[in-house]
């Protein structure tokens, strides 16, 4: 007796419409997506602030001269023979000078490719001061910083001094002590070539990006024409952001903004100067020794040559060297 084993036709049935369904599935997620409308933003370098938050409000800093420091006195000591109990001496001690400075900063404090050293205007001034503690440039432990750490790490004693393009403010003053001026920076703009915008004044409504903790930020929030202030780390984050098309601008120092337009020539530097940036090198409140110490290297630096040399060699391939900022004394 033979067994017929056949499917019933409902089961067939079922079957047969579970593959169709399933075939249906599959040519759907084969099939090209639609593009979205908006392509997604590319990502951002990190802990940026957009828009940046406002300054709160606080008690005016005492009217001061801000570029008025404190008189050397006397010749300097010769290197590796500073005088007792100092500052210097206790540096000497240690054996090494500790700077905060940058690396990001094209020409002022950048790494070289060629060597992987620190290098730039900044950074040789830095090598100037270990020269009159040591008799050697070299005896100098740089420790890169972001815009935001400069003034926490020279009170907390992290770093002995900070040489990194340093705006000298009466607030800042009333926090940390400064060296004299040994560079002039004035804020300007720095906008993609063709992009239309000749000053501040063209980026209504538009974002412009400066670094966090600088005084650039104020400058950008309190113009007339209201741009958006963003926050960054540091100002090369502000160049990634602007090459994005996330930003319209970025405004800080002009001896700043010259590395970046030599590094993108697709850049340009536009409009007048926003604020008059007097840079000094931020030292540790009341360690007047160190302040009348680096006021004498400084006063060397200038009366020497020293100074238009690191000008020339940093900064003097993109017009004529200046005369180095004259000092001014409190006492």
């Amino acid at each position: 007796m033979s067994s017929d084993h056949r499917f019933p036709r409902r089961t067939i049935a079922g079957i047969v419409a579970a593959l169709v369904a399933l075939a249906g599935l599959a040519a759907c997620a084969s099939a090209p997506r639609p593009a979205s409308a908006a392509s997604p933003l590319p990502a951002r370098p990190l802990n940026v602030l957009d828009p940046a938050p406002s300054a709160s409000a606080g008690a005016a800093p005492a009217a001061c001269d801000p570029r008025a420091s404190l008189r050397p006195r006397g010749p300097l000591p010769d290197p590796r023979n500073m005088p007792a109990g100092s500052t210097m001496a206790k540096i000497l001690q240690r054996g090494r000078l500790i700077v905060g400075a940058d690396q990001n900063g094209y020409l002022l404090g950048y790494r070289d490719p060629a060597t992987g050293q620190l290098a730039g205007f900044d950074i040789d001034i830095a090598r100037e001061i270990a020269r009159a503690i040591f008799g050697d440039p070299n005896a100098v432990q740089f420790i890169t910083i972001n815009a935001s750490d400069r003034i926490p790490f020279i009170q907390k004693g992290t770093v002995d001094m900070v040489v990194r393009s340093f705006s000298i403010t009466c607030d800042r003053l009333q926090q940390i002590a400064f060296s004299t001026e040994y560079l002039n920076a004035s804020q300007r703009v720095l906008v993609n070539r063709g992009s239309g915008y000749q000053s501040l004044a063209d980026l209504g409504g538009k974002k412009v990006c400066a670094s966090r903790g600088s005084t650039n930020i104020p400058v950008i929030q309190q113009a007339p024409s209201h741009p958006v202030a963003v926050a960054a780390d540091n100002v090369s984050d502000c160049m990634v952001l602007l090459q994005q098309g996330q930003i319209d601008a970025i405004s800080t120092d002009d001896s700043i903004l010259i590395g970046m337009a030599a590094q993108d020539p697709n850049t340009e530097i536009v409009g007048g100067p926003l604020s008059d940036n007097p840079v000094g090198i931020g030292i540790l409140k009341g360690a007047d020794d160190l302040v009348r110490f680096v006021n004498g290297v400084l006063d060397r630096i200038r009366a020497d040559g020293t100074w238009t040399a690191i000008y020339r060699r940093s900064l003097g391939q993109f017009g004529a060297v200046p005369a180095p900022p004259a000092p001014r004394y409190l006492d």
